[in-house]
């Protein structure tokens, strides 16, 4: 019987599902990888993620690849932010409703892969582009290669769609 997961607090009595390649520990007997697979469960939330990947993971600041797909998470939480080193991210097919959410990803400097589809924000006009624009270093999304002629559509649509932001000159009063 395949028990889903409503709290991420739960992992820590769950043991790993096996991959292709055996589970490696550490002395202190977390596990030794950098990618941690959330996905197909009822997740609504990432409450207490964090303190949860540090008693899993005897590196959780190495952690790469994070599949929360298929969950029903509803916005992008800001702790997924706080992985520096994540490149790859996973939340297609949860309930995300604001395209504006993807913006807390912009400060993930190694974040190259990303999957958002079968989220209601897909339906917004211009998806495919703003993510393009918010995240210009991601090379694959929704997993298809992003070409330069993605780039350039998505730079073509950022000045149709997207107010420059105002510089206020300081006036220097002597």
């Amino acid at each position: 019987m395949v028990e889903y997961q409503a709290s991420v607090t739960d992992l820590t009595s769950e043991e790993p599902r096996t991959g292709l390649r055996p589970l490696r520990h550490s002395k202190s007997g977390k596990s030794l990888t950098q990618s941690l697979w959330l996905n197909n469960n009822v997740l609504a939330d990432l409450k207490d993620f964090r303190h949860v990947v540090s008693l899993l993971l005897e590196h959780p600041e190495n952690l790469a690849w994070i599949d929360l797909s298929f969950n029903d998470l509803i916005s992008i939480d800001p702790v997924l932010t706080t992985f520096f080193n994540l490149s790859v991210l996973y939340l297609h097919g949860n309930s995300i409703q604001r395209l504006g959410e993807v913006n807390k990803l912009a400060v993930l400097p190694r974040l190259r892969s990303l999957t958002l589809h079968g989220n209601p924000i897909e339906e917004e006009k211009g998806y495919r582009q703003y993510v393009l624009c918010t995240l210009p270093r991601i090379t694959t999304f929704d997993f298809s290669g992003v070409t330069k002629a993605d780039r350039t559509t998505a730079e073509v649509w950022k000045r149709m769609n997207i107010k420059p932001k105002k510089l206020r000159i300081k006036q220097n009063t002597l």
